[in-house]
């Protein structure tokens, strides 16, 4: 297991965690998993993993019509988004410098 895979596997337990505990650092410790994540994806999956960044942070309030759990799920759903918008953005600054390097 390569630390990508764990970094990610604990933004995982961070998503979950950060459902049911208040903290303000769960979302900075998110973003920057996803940070140092989003360095190590391979271009032919640049575009799933912004996409899935915008999707889940769009999406993730319709959860909260499920009864008894729909607020957990979203809280869930909503931290993923965040660490996979930290990707996204790593993805993104990196074409940008791939453009522009000489």
């Amino acid at each position: 297991m390569n630390l990508n895979k764990i970094l990610g596997l604990i933004g995982i337990a961070l998503a979950i965690i950060g459902a049911f505990v208040a903290s303000p650092y769960i979302a900075t410790a998110l973003v920057i998993i996803g940070l140092i994540v989003g360095f190590s994806i391979a271009a032919d999956t640049h575009v799933r993993v912004i996409v899935s960044a915008i999707a889940l942070s769009s999406l993730a309030g319709v959860l909260t019509s499920i009864p008894g759990v729909g607020q957990y799920l979203t809280a869930i759903v909503a931290n993923l988004g965040v660490m996979a918008a930290g990707a996204a953005i790593t993805v993104i600054l990196c074409n940008i410098y791939g453009r522009f390097k000489p």
